[in-house]
């Protein structure tokens, strides 16, 4: 009689090589030894991004005006706002290519002092409206309407009011709902859903070292602050990267291997496609793009006197007052003073612009996802047109990160740098997301079992992806 082998099945067994749905993988024992230690000094670094974030959006506001010729050199508040647009938000955007959402893990310290109140707080069951997947695009969407309108990029009190009001809001989110978690970060802050979904293009993977059948859902039971189902993790939107699943020598956890940047979306039909993720990226791009396209078109200014003059004829002489300072940019020291007329028509372009994206966005994924199941793709077109829309996420994250890094490139100006030669960086980096976008498109095909005829499935995602670019091109350019 053979004797029957013991296997040791602890959490203490020396964890070898796993296996997910994408494919094989080795965890780095260095590297994961190395961010394990550091997980107990991360509630001192998120102490030191506090004072930060105080010295950035609190001081400011009460220092002198700065002068025309002010530089970030000579200046606070044109540092503070330096340090803002042109350091932090480049910052974030590039590292979520690279390690996903180790911003939010790491050194906010919104979630921080969101988690920090919850531990002490209510407690209370998640209301249904907050779990409800469309809620943060609202979200992103509001605090982008109210950013442009109160001039976020421009004044320090506006962006006090934008960033310290959602500070204030993620402490009061935690004090009321969830148990130990982050209610916050998985469904309410705007900044996570957006480097959320940009987070599927990172290098860095946390994957299962020991993986349960299932779909990647939300659950209490878990040491994760943003609800994930470890043993069952497929995406990488939610993971923050806070380092508790980390645990060397255990089979528990996960562990971090590295990938070729775009890789999840190259098989994001084993990652857990999202139609909401989907839609986001079509209305934040657009959204965003709505903040610039109103200071370039030639015709706004038309379009403002006609609506105005309407408006007058009518008897409604409030249209052309000043509205709260809260709402709207109302700094007549700064020669800058946004009416109601001046609210409407910029929100109004922006929705108009973000609309106008998300139809062009869906109807190029939706003959993409229907040309690829005449071609023999044997997914449903939903599922086709859900992992399509995908192939947009590269175009629009380095849009967005020309648009919204204003400040970007202002140490190269004072190299020596010409404006030509700054366009040319844009110019160089929409193209680079527009080649990246056309080339997941044509990944994802493939992963849709489209063989013969790939390129004519291709033609509308790149035409669609190609608008995109035009479109933030005239824009930024």
């Amino acid at each position: 009689m053979r004797p029957i082998p013991v296997i040791d099945i602890t959490e203490n067994a020396r964890p070898g090589r796993f296996v997910d749905a994408a494919g094989s993988f080795a965890g780095h024992p260095v590297i994961e030894r190395l961010l394990s230690r550091l997980g107990p000094w991360l509630p001192w670094v998120h102490v030191a991004m506090f004072l930060v974030f105080v010295a950035v959006l609190v001081v400011p506001v009460y220092l002198p005006e700065s002068s025309e010729q002010a530089t970030f050199l000579d200046d606070g508040r044109v540092l503070a706002n330096y340090l803002l647009w042109g350091v932090w938000f480049p910052l974030v955007f590039f590292s979520v290519v690279i390690t996903g959402r180790s911003w939010c893990g790491f050194l906010c310290p919104m979630g921080a002092a969101s988690e920090l109140a919850n531990r002490h707080g209510l407690k209370r069951q998640t209301p249904a409206w907050i779990r409800w997947p469309g809620t943060p695009i609202f979200s992103f969407i509001i605090i982008t309407l109210l950013g442009q309108t109160t001039g976020v990029r421009d004044h320090p009190e506006a962006a006090l009011e934008i960033f310290g009001g959602t500070f204030v809001m993620a402490v009061i989110v935690g004090w009321l709902w969830g148990r130990n978690k982050r209610v916050w970060c998985r469904h309410l802050c705007p900044i996570g859903l957006l480097l959320g979904v940009f987070a599927r293009l990172g290098a860095v993977q946390l994957s299962p070292r020991k993986r349960k059948s299932g779909p990647d859902q939300l659950t209490d039971k878990t040491i994760c602050p943003t609800y994930i189902d470890l043993p069952r993790k497929q995406a990488a939107r939610h993971c923050i990267e806070c380092l508790r699943c980390i645990l060397p020598g255990h089979t528990a956890g996960l562990a971090v291997s590295f990938r070729r940047p775009g890789q999840e979306l190259e098989a994001i039909r084993h990652h857990a496609p999202d139609v909401w993720e989907t839609l986001f990226i079509f209305l934040g791009a657009g959204v965003a793009l709505g903040g610039f396209v109103w200071l370039v078109l030639p015709f706004y200014n038309d379009w403002r006197q006609a609506l105005g003059t309407w408006f007058i004829e009518q008897g409604q002489y409030w249209i052309g007052e000043p509205g709260p300072a809260w709402l709207m940019s109302v700094h007549p020291e700064r020669r800058e003073v946004f009416r109601w007329l001046d609210f409407f028509m910029i929100t109004g372009t922006m929705v108009t612009v973000m609309a106008l994206s998300a139809l062009v966005l869906s109807m190029a994924s939706l003959a993409s996802a229907g040309l690829a199941r005449w071609r023999g793709s044997g997914e449903s077109l939903f599922q086709a047109f859900v992992q399509i829309g995908y192939s947009q996420a590269p175009v629009a994250l380095m849009a967005l990160m020309i648009g919204l890094a204003t400040e970007l490139f202002t140490p190269f100006v004072r190299l020596g740098m010409t404006t030509a030669q700054v366009n040319d960086v844009k110019a160089a980096m929409i193209l680079f997301g527009l080649f990246w976008s056309v080339w997941l498109a044509w990944r994802i095909l493939q992963g849709l079992g489209v063989d013969r005829g790939r390129w004519l499935a291709l033609l509308p995602s790149a035409a669609g992806s190609s608008a995109m670019a035009a479109a933030w091109w005239l824009a930024v350019l």
